[in-house]
């Protein structure tokens, strides 16, 4: 019996989904887990797929452990535990072409890649959803050097070293790349605030006005200068006209 699972390196857990199909079988789920842990500890902090072989008759089993997605060893190789949330926007990571070369070696036999050259493309193309740089560019850029052959040496050295020089100026680019974001986050919400501030005042000036143009039941309509100079000026008139007619009748 075989079951497949992915689990957290060296973290894995009890869950239904490893009880519902050993516990029928009368094994030790706690002695499969700690095996599993154990087997996976050097993955600590990445998804890994494992799977484990079962003799139902003996009750006894073995661990196959595989590598991890591409996505999680970006992960593990930009110091990061999760991509960018909106990663066409921010930016989590930057690593550098080496990295890449190392990932793209672990995990070629599963990338159906015909050369390392090929494989590489691929695994900067996956570092898009993580939103991780690579040598500090968006990965189309880096794919048009590398079909310009830019890292052809380091390609076909298969270099997986970075040196601290370069670790260092990666590391110091994607400091200040991550200071601008966080002053344009802190500046959008800024604003999001203020221009809810303004909706809110707009909404309670807007009900003021509606309640003074709008009496009450039973209240006596405010009277406006409009309406005065309009009942006035009748009023007016009929008082001037016996008065001018008695003016005439003294004559």
């Amino acid at each position: 019996m075989k079951i497949k699972l992915l689990v957290e390196g060296g973290e894995m857990k009890p869950g239904p989904t490893l009880s519902q199909k050993i516990g029928p079988l009368g094994m030790n789920i706690g002695e499969i887990i700690n095996k599993i842990n154990v087997e996976t500890k050097s993955f600590k902090g990445m998804k890994v797929p494992v799977e484990l072989d079962i003799n139902v008759g003996t009750k006894t089993f073995t661990v196959d452990v595989f590598s991890p997605p591409v996505s999680e060893l970006i992960k593990k190789e930009a110091g990061i535990e999760k991509g960018a949330g909106e990663h066409m926007k921010l930016k989590a990571g930057n690593i550098s072409i080496e990295q890449v070369i190392s990932i793209a070696k672990t995990k070629r036999g599963n990338l159906l890649s015909k050369t390392l050259k090929s494989a590489v493309k691929d695994v900067v193309g996956s570092c898009v959803s993580s939103g991780v740089l690579v040598e500090s560019k968006e990965a189309k850029e880096i794919e048009k050097d590398i079909d310009e052959g830019i890292y052809d040496k380091e390609i076909r050295d298969e270099k997986t070293e970075t040196s601290d020089e370069k670790k260092a100026k990666l590391a110091k680019y994607f400091k200040d790349l991550k200071d601008k974001q966080e002053k344009a986050i802190k500046k959008a919400m800024e604003e999001a605030e203020a221009a809810k501030a303004a909706a809110e005042a707009a909404k309670v000036a807007a009900a003021g006005t509606t309640a003074v143009a709008t009496p009450a039941a039973g209240t006596a309509a405010t009277t406006t200068p409009a309406t005065t100079a309009a009942t006035v000026a009748p009023t007016a008139a009929k008082t001037a006209a016996p008065a001018k007619a008695e003016k005439g009748k003294a004559k």
